[in-house]
């Protein structure tokens, strides 16, 4: 019997590396990015212990979940770091660190 692929196991692997590439998008795109995948990986998980010879593919979605672990991972510490930043120095402190980088690198 020839061996299926197992479903959304490219997909589960690019959205792991959309949640890394996104953390810097004030943590909040990249660990829905994350999210996803973790569900999506779980689903396929049991899908492919129920009958591991059906299926091919699994690699994809062991590295994806790992991904979605490190972009959720580098989110949350991301999104904390913008929590503390807004209750610290507030909007107005943070305008100005962006328009003083701006200034200091002539954009």
């Amino acid at each position: 019997m020839e061996k299926q692929k197992l479903p959304n196991s490219t997909l589960i692997l690019v959205f792991g590396i959309v949640s890394i590439i996104t953390c810097c998008c004030y943590g909040v795109l990249g660990l829905i990015f994350g999210i996803i995948a973790m569900v999506m990986a779980k689903k396929a998980t049991a899908l492919y212990m129920e009958n591991p010879e059906q299926y091919s593919g699994y690699q994809n979605v062991k590295t994806g979940k790992i991904l979605a672990i490190i972009g959720i991972i580098l989110n949350v510490i991301y999104l904390g770091y913008v929590i503390f930043l807004f209750a610290t120095i507030g909007m107005d402190g943070i305008m100005n660190m962006n328009q003083d980088l701006m200034d200091q690198y002539g954009l």
